[in-house]
């Protein structure tokens, strides 16, 4: 039974075989790739932050950090933002949130489309002082050197500061 092939198909093998007989097995490499390029990081500059709904319950407060992208094409996050509170001044309070432990994965966005990561504090001083009430939220999205400042009144108390993972 002789082997039938789709036109797509014949051109990639012969494109292939032209590559391995042009310039060898590196060639042969490049030409055997995927036509897809990979998903670039997002931006800081192609992404909006913004607060989700704080969620209270046994003294704990846990608030979402949503991510929206904002730029033409899709984009991928993988890993956790870093995230520190800010006074009016736009001075540190205190030491940077902590990462949870979660195991990380990416998360693409396509245009428009929110991703978060979700903050955690004590809601009052339950093992611990809780420091003075800051006015911004300074995050760095996973991959990102530049920084996004989102207005939040965030209470850290209890020595208690995470930040989970970018997800869906």
């Amino acid at each position: 039974m002789p082997l039938t092939l789709s036109l797509p198909r014949k051109l990639a093998a012969a494109g292939l075989a032209a590559a391995v007989v042009a310039g060898g097995a590196a060639a042969a490499a490049v030409a055997a790739q995927p036509a897809s390029a990979a998903v670039p990081t997002c931006a800081a500059s192609n992404l909006y932050l913004s607060m989700g709904r704080q969620d209270h319950g046994a003294g704990q407060l846990y608030w979402p950090l949503r991510f929206t992208n904002t730029g033409t094409g899709s984009c991928a996050l993988r890993g956790y933002p870093g995230v520190s509170v800010l006074d009016v001044a736009h001075r540190q309070t205190g030491p940077a949130a902590t990462r949870t432990g979660q195991s990380v994965a990416t998360v693409t966005l396509r245009p428009a489309q929110t991703v978060s990561a979700v903050i955690h504090t004590t809601n009052g001083p339950i093992g611990g002082p809780c420091r003075p009430t800051g006015t911004y939220l300074r995050v760095y999205p996973p991959g990102s050197r530049q920084a996004l400042l989102v207005p939040a009144s965030l209470r850290v108390c209890s020595n208690v500061f995470t930040v989970t993972p970018i997800s869906r």
